[in-house]
């Protein structure tokens, strides 16, 4: 018999618990046929990750949801392009993952290759205080 998760139907109700989420990218758990959640942190993560990688205007009902960073793929490796980046991650992550405060967005010149650059979030559960971090390198035009 297959169980039926139950998600709560008001805002307030679904920010004040982490509540799990269908795993992305989708993985079934190959003993049961089910779907696997993901659960606080690894869930977290997974959003904020979703967050990133989606453009503004990529979701038809959400059309706002997005940070768009592959957006910043052919621009130049500078500190205006690093700042837009910054101030992308702190919007969307901000808006759009209400489970967690941002503590600290870092977005610096990889000192090894002159086209990339590194993004280091940091944040806190607002629920159980707990803390994490989502590191990624993204490659950007040249130096400038």
């Amino acid at each position: 018999m297959a169980t039926l998760r139950h998600y709560l139907n008001t805002e307030a109700e679904m920010n004040s618990r982490l509540s799990p989420l269908i795993s992305w990218p989708l993985e079934i758990e190959l003993d049961h046929g089910q779907l696997r959640f993901a659960e606080d942190n690894p869930s977290i993560r997974q959003v904020i990750w979703n967050i990133l990688a989606t453009r503004p205007g990529e979701r038809l009902m959400r059309p706002e949801f997005g940070a768009g960073l592959f957006n910043y793929i052919h621009q130049p490796n500078n500190e205006t392009t690093r700042n837009l980046i910054k101030d992308a991650v702190v919007r969307s992550v901000t808006r759009w993952e209400p489970r967690v405060e941002l503590t600290c967005v870092q977005v610096l010149p990889d000192s090894l290759q002159i086209s990339h650059v590194n993004v280091s979030i940091h944040y806190r559960i607002r629920q159980n205080g707990g803390s994490g971090q989502l590191d990624l390198s993204l490659q950007l035009g040249s130096g400038s």
